[in-house]
């Protein structure tokens, strides 16, 4: 059991952050506070956020991809209002002008749409360019940055795009 303090400091942390980087958590508190203490849960069992949502393997270079904010968030919020577990949603949803939905799991499909992708013959570059995989940010240098300025995702979230 995760101390309902630790929950509401998370959640009020959560939502400043989100809403300062143009980003809503559900409007329901209860139901986001519940997510919050799975991802707490989550941290405690495994060292990091993985979303409570999914089945984590507890490999985290594994489990990168469904590290909160996972890499399918903004895809998912973008083409269905709220993101597969609901924590994060669109101003619509938060607004109430539309109700958060259950939507398909995107994790396997993005996957393979990836190796489809990597086949391309690409130019080379004077710097590498880094892809933040939650946000999308793209950067040319040589090591990815350490937080990512758009979204916070630490350095392990972004692969090398080109």
């Amino acid at each position: 059991m995760i101390d309902k303090n630790l929950i509401n400091y998370w959640y009020e942390k959560l939502k400043k952050e989100s809403e300062e980087s143009g980003y809503f958590l559900n409007p329901d508190e209860e139901f986001t506070k519940n997510l919050i203490e799975g991802l707490l849960i989550n941290q405690e069992r495994y060292g990091y956020f993985a979303c409570p949502c999914r089945l984590a393997t507890g490999d985290k270079n594994k489990d990168l991809d469904i590290i909160c904010p996972c890499d399918y968030r903004d895809e998912d919020i973008n083409e269905y209002g709220n993101c597969y577990c609901g924590l994060y949603v669109s101003y619509e949803v938060y607004s109430g002008q539309k109700p958060v939905i259950s939507i398909p799991e995107r994790r396997n499909l993005k996957k393979e749409r990836k190796n489809s992708i990597n086949n391309f013959n690409l130019p080379k570059l004077s710097l590498p360019v880094w892809r933040c995989k939650v946000c999308g940010y793209l950067c040319a240098r040589e090591e990815p940055p350490e937080i990512c300025p758009i979204c916070k995702a630490r350095k392990e979230r972004f692969e090398r795009f080109i």
